[in-house]
């Protein structure tokens, strides 16, 4: 057996071997060499080796295959068909989930009451584009009885390319929003996108598909889903007679939510009124019941359900000897999810006063993007809050445009002039939301106040 053909075996039969960073490498783990924005990763493989790599893939010409260097012309390529084969072995159950927004979090909802039961393989952090699907396939345990993978876009054919791959048999479609409008210009457009993944002719293996269709184009969906024979389509808005959310009413402490589930009532007690946390449960809850999964599980465990990093997850920090509570939504941000949790941190029991904003660019929003900061603008100021902070080009561009603000708004140009003005400007028990998109500077000021996590 040469090199290639030990490595090829070694990837199948094992689980959660494949790494894209040096610095994750352990013993037994294969490094992936990849060209980077700066630098190529074949920089990386006899420190990769050192920390115990078995194995190290390149495409770098200039390294020679050994022992434990392999050499491909093509990764991609070469990946792609090695995880088409690893795909065709696994006998357990592959959910897809894909959608504008909130595909992360249903993610690592739905793992994780299906692990409180089962053996499961489920993508890390959001690993969604195409090297993070490949990357996912073959860290993929075959022995598991349930594969969750996410599936993203952000340009046409991309939805279709990966199905093709991932062939998953029960599908989410979260919601259509109004993300990468640069490239596709409509939402109509998105839906057709994220129509691929239940399309038989893409997705041989296509069951059900799990939908919430509260807009226009997620109806869209609807609609052509139904067209599919093989498909069921399982709905979960107030349109559905199986699941639906029957009543939400607030108690002293605490929201009474009560769902409706394939005929019976499940009354949970929520801290946080977050819809699209509810509507996660939600699709879980419908999950579990169209498979035969015992749903108490869901009721009796999610009280220990935490919020992803970058969408939602709450921190306490310390501040100039200020105890300062950070609610970090800085992942990623579009007008929809912008508008949601700005209308959520408003509804929080607190007075206004001891509330901050700080707020980064939307991006890759297309034509529009300019109205859609504005407009975003003057409804935050239909709100009170003690201040708010705009970071980035289409924020510092917009608000010049307004004039009459009813808030304070402070505009800053960078992660350490934001730093700067919060250690001279928060108070004790203070309340900060962060929303942005990722990669901007607000996004990157949020990882470094939360790795100090205390400013002095």
């Amino acid at each position: 057996m040469n090199l290639k053909s030990k490595f090829e075996n070694y990837i199948i039969l094992k689980k959660n071997k494949i790494k894209i960073s040096s610095k994750d490498i352990q013993k037994g783990d294969v490094f992936l060499a990849l060209q980077g924005n700066k630098m190529h990763g074949s920089k990386f493989i006899r420190s990769s080796i050192n920390n115990g790599a078995k194995y190290c893939v390149t495409d770098d010409v200039k390294y020679s295959e050994n022992k434990k260097v392999i050499y491909v012309e093509n990764i991609i390529q070469y990946l792609t068909k090695l995880a088409k084969t690893k795909r065709d072995l696994y006998r357990g159950k592959v959910i897809g989930i894909t959608g504008s927004a909130g595909k992360t979090t249903l993610k690592e909802t739905l793992a994780f009451f299906l692990n409180k039961k089962y053996s499961i393989s489920y993508s890390i952090k959001s690993y969604n584009n195409e090297l993070g699907v490949l990357v996912s396939l073959l860290n993929l345990n075959l022995k598991s009885n349930y594969s969750i993978f996410e599936i993203g876009t952000n340009n046409f054919g991309e939805i279709k390319h990966l199905t093709k791959i991932v062939q998953p048999t029960e599908i989410f479609i979260t919601n259509i929003q109004s993300t990468h409008l640069q490239n596709f210009k409509t939402k109509t457009n998105i839906a057709k996108e994220k129509s691929d993944i239940f399309i038989y002719k893409h997705n041989r293996q296509n069951r059900k598909l799990y939908l919430n269709p509260v807009n226009t184009y997620e109806n869209y969906i609807y609609n052509k889903a139904n067209k599919e024979k093989k498909l069921k389509v399982i709905r979960i808005d107030n349109k559905s007679k199986k699941y639906f959310i029957k009543k939400i009413t607030n108690k002293k402490n605490f929201y009474e939510v009560i769902f409706f589930i394939n005929k019976k009532l499940i009354t949970l007690e929520i801290q946080s009124l977050i819809m699209f946390r509810l509507i996660n449960l939600l699709f879980c809850f419908a999950f579990f019941s169209e498979n035969s999964i015992n749903y108490h599980i869901i009721k009796q465990k999610h009280i220990n359900l935490k919020p992803v990093s970058g969408r939602g997850l709450e921190h306490n920090i310390i501040i100039n000897k200020n105890k300062i509570k950070v609610i970090d939504e800085a992942y990623n941000a579009n007008p929809d999810t912008m508008y949601q949790s700005i209308e959520y941190f408003n509804s929080l029991k607190k007075i206004s006063y001891k509330k901050i904003l700080i707020l980064g660019d939307m991006n890759e929003l297309g034509k529009n993007s300019h109205i859609m900061h504005i407009q975003l603008i003057k409804y935050v100021d239909t709100l009170s809050f003690k201040f708010i902070i705009l970071c980035g080009e289409f924020m510092q561009r917009s608000i010049k445009k307004l004039s009459n603000l009813r808030n304070e708004f402070i505009l800053l140009d960078n992660k350490n002039k934001i730093m700067g003005y919060l250690k001279n400007n928060v108070h004790n028990n203070d309340i900060i939301l962060i929303k942005c998109s990722n990669s901007t500077e607000v996004n990157k000021f949020t990882s470094d106040l939360l790795k100090k996590g205390n400013l002095v």
